[in-house]
């Protein structure tokens, strides 16, 4: 198994600009694959600037999946009148997304999105991701929350709200709302989501049995996520074999 410094070199090797629109066109039909879209609701995002400023985003209300690498939004966190185009982003898209890459340059890549398992433990009291197996573990740490729920994240205060909370974590959940994913590539960012919408669905199984949850202590629980680290180069392996299964099925993706 790879480990994380013999991956050094591949966050660079995907970061021109139209690898970056392949991947992202990717994890928009993978997105489908594994029923984590919605409607033509949700939103994905890429940094191609090395500040975050200036990233790739899906254009408005165009399904997950017929979106094509040259059908992605290059916009800049940084102008005012994005909103005022013709070919303007979904509102509560540039709320979110443009206030994170505008304010936080090591969240390079953004999936927001409200799958059914991730966006179901949102809805809980309790939305906490409790560590009861390897997956569930993986997150320990890791996991920002955000309950201050304001309806739909379309006013700039929610925006820099959502943003704040995120800081450096690579999952933020949403009470009452979905799960925003941060990484630095897309092959990460999707690994954390595929990772993530397991854990909740394995978390509220356990919680549906009705028995005690056999929760880690914070020790093994902190233990078992860094053993997680030097996996990262599985996620890298598994996103292409999804890439390459799209090229057999769908290869317009790359278009």
């Amino acid at each position: 198994m790879s480990n994380v410094t013999d991956l050094a070199s591949i966050p660079a090797q995907r970061q021109n600009e139209q690898a970056l629109r392949e991947d992202l066109a990717a994890a928009f039909r993978l997105a489908v694959v594994f029923g984590w879209h919605e409607s033509v609701g949700n939103h994905f995002s890429a940094a191609v600037s090395e500040d975050g400023s200036k990233f790739l985003m899906n254009p408005k209300w165009r399904h997950f999946a017929e979106i094509r690498a040259s059908d992605l939004l290059f916009l800049d966190a940084h102008d005012d009148g994005v909103m005022d185009g013709p070919d303007a982003p979904d509102p509560s898209a540039w709320c979110i997304h443009g206030t994170v890459h505008r304010s936080n340059p090591k969240a390079k890549v953004l999936f927001h999105c409200h799958p059914p398992n991730a966006t179901t433990l949102a809805t809980l009291q309790d939305p906490s991701m409790k560590p009861i197996d390897l997956n569930t573990a993986r997150f320990f740490g890791k996991v920002a929350m955000d309950l201050d729920f304001g309806g739909m994240a379309d006013a700039t205060e929610e925006g820099l709200r959502i943003a704040e909370t995120l800081g450096d974590k690579p999952i933020l959940i949403m009470g009452n709302h979905g799960v925003s994913v941060a990484a630095e590539t897309i092959p990460e960012a999707f690994e954390h989501l595929y990772f993530f919408e397991r854990a909740a669905e394995t978390l509220l199984k356990a919680y549906g049995a009705g028995q005690p949850l056999a929760i880690m202590s914070d020790n093994l629980a902190a233990k078992t996520a860094a053993e997680w680290e030097p996996y990262v180069g599985m996620g890298y392996s598994h996103f292409d074999y999804w890439k390459r299964e799209l090229d057999r099925t769908q290869p317009d993706f790359r278009d």
